[in-house]
């Protein structure tokens, strides 16, 4: 397997690469994914039958955190995870037994992907921006997760030691809203539809927005090394799907006016159902908080390569990564294209 990293990727080729050969007519496929937002492309790939076009039977499980997605690719639970990539995954995938394939969201400077949040009496107190930090707790799900690392890259932006942080894992994302919602904690991140709440009931403050900090591959795609070498006519179909769905996200959602404005058309409207079926079901507002708090994908599901790399020598430095693991054996980009390396 070759890890193709260049300054410029040309789209077709990598196209014609990837065409997907013939799957067996419905196929099972389970995709492991978090109950959010998020996955958005998925749910209007399967909305829109691309993976049955493609001869594939999806099966959604959902999980509440990244970490046990990771998990259940290897224990063989799901065939193909999409969530962030964390210290613990990093750690299988070194051992052989994870590969990324493609990119998912892409934390991007000018959208509201992970906001950064703090209590009301911190903010009251003089928290109201990221370089004011130091000394206060951050509600995180676990060490060595997304959150864990995101707090780690703003502190290099920023010019403050991690270590004056003082971190609280508190293990879903749910509780670590609630915790800066009840101020047991003093700040913490989430998703923008995540967060909303929280900040229109002025229980929490925002202070930044992680994309216009640190622009980071938040997600991506994965599966293991044993379903590549045993299913990879069935990866080429999902991709060739998942890539019409990634598409069709970015027509429906990421299109921006003259203004800088994001636009919003017929395109919305239709797309808006098929993600609502997965969440915010049955809630009055379900439009906006989807339209007001989806992040970013590259086109084509791009995987943002030279990121993922520094992701991993990041968790390394922290010791949550042991020894020096090679990309070569953790990234396979035969199935969906790469960024240009800049």
């Amino acid at each position: 397997m070759a890890l193709r990293i260049g300054r410029r990727v040309c789209m077709g080729m990598l196209a014609a690469a990837a065409a997907p050969l013939p799957a067996r007519a419905g196929e099972p496929v389970r995709i492991g994914l978090l109950h959010t937002a998020s996955p958005a492309p998925l749910y209007i790939a399967q909305g829109r039958g691309f993976f049955t076009e493609a001869g594939l039977d999806v099966t959604f499980r959902f999980f509440e955190a990244a970490q046990p997605i990771a998990a259940a690719a290897v224990s063989g639970d799901i065939d193909i995870g999409i969530t962030a990539l964390t210290g613990g995954f990093f750690g299988l995938a070194s051992r052989g037994a994870l590969v990324v394939i493609g990119g998912g969201l892409h934390e991007e400077k000018g959208y509201q992907g992970v906001a950064i949040l703090v209590s009301r009496a911190a903010y009251e107190a003089g928290l109201t921006s990221v370089d004011k930090l130091p000394g206060h707790s951050f509600g995180i799900t676990q060490y060595g997760s997304s959150f864990h690392y995101m707090l780690g890259r703003i502190a290099e932006v920023e010019g403050f030691d991690i270590k004056s942080v003082t971190l609280r894992p508190l293990q879903q994302i749910t509780n670590m809203v609630a915790a800066v919602r009840t101020g047991q904690v003093d700040a913490t991140m989430a998703v923008a539809p995540v967060a909303r709440p929280a900040l229109e009931s002025g229980e929490a403050k925002l202070i930044g927005w992680v994309g216009d900090i640190v622009p980071y591959q938040l997600t991506a795609v994965f599966t293991t090394r044993a379903t590549i070498e045993k299913r990879a006519a069935m990866l080429h179909a999902f991709a060739a799907a998942y890539k019409r769905g990634v598409n069709a996200y970015r027509d429906a959602f990421l299109r921006m006016g003259p203004n800088g404005q994001p636009i919003r058309d017929a395109a919305t409207d239709a797309a808006i159902p098929l993600i609502e079926k997965y969440v915010f079901t049955g809630d009055p507002d379900a439009a906006a908080k989807i339209t007001e708090g989806l992040g970013y994908y590259d086109a084509d599901g791009a995987l943002d390569v030279r990121d993922v790399i520094a992701q991993l020598r990041w968790f390394e430095a922290q010791g949550l990564v042991k020894g020096e693991a090679d990309p070569k054996t953790l990234i396979d980009t035969s199935f969906l294209p790469v960024l240009p390396a800049t």
